[in-house]
């Protein structure tokens, strides 16, 4: 099953489950409930933390949350905040999941330090429901912009072209 997040970011060939964790992580459970599929695939735009470049394509199967405070020694969690699919030797890109948009290149490049490529709003959310009901998961996104201060007019500027460039390759794939 392909997902999307919807809205603004919707495919013809994908499901929209929502924007954000929580809206992701509901419709998510919704759909393994009436119909587990065998396989999740999400697909999206992402932020580059810097190693990606613009309108770069990045599989991953490895999802993270956390949050930016963490890297400011201003929060911790007691959950387990990183889940994984990935089972082949080498590097799997990162993908960080929050409901808020990176827009201070220091604390991108902090998480960068941590082995995190990339950002995403909704993969965590995916990638948790998915372990939660033994499915295998992975996403394939777009890089839109990089986490700075001009991140959001860069999402804006490269959309379009990215969801072209998405729907391309998932077709071809096909």
């Amino acid at each position: 099953m392909i997902l999307c997040a919807g809205n603004i970011e919707s495919f013809d060939f994908a499901t929209p489950i929502g924007i954000g964790l929580v809206e992701a992580a509901m419709n998510v459970t919704r759909l393994c409930l009436f119909d587990k599929p065998e396989y999740l695939l999400f697909i999206g735009s992402a932020g580059s933390y810097g190693d990606f470049g613009l309108l770069e394509l990045v599989e991953s199967k490895t999802a993270a949350n956390i949050e930016l405070s963490m890297l400011q020694n201003q929060s911790y969690t007691p959950l387990d905040n990183v889940v994984s699919s990935y089972s082949g030797s080498g590097h799997d890109a990162i993908v960080n999941s929050s409901n808020y948009i990176t827009t201070d290149a220091a604390l991108a490049q902090k998480m960068l330090g941590l082995g995190v490529g990339i950002e995403n709003m909704e993969f965590f959310a995916v990638m948790r429901v998915a372990q939660e009901f033994g499915i295998s998961a992975g996403g394939l996104f777009c890089i839109t912009n990089y986490c700075d201060a001009q991140a959001h007019s860069d999402f804006l500027k490269n959309h379009e072209a990215a969801k072209a460039k998405l729907s391309l390759h998932v077709k071809a794939r096909r």
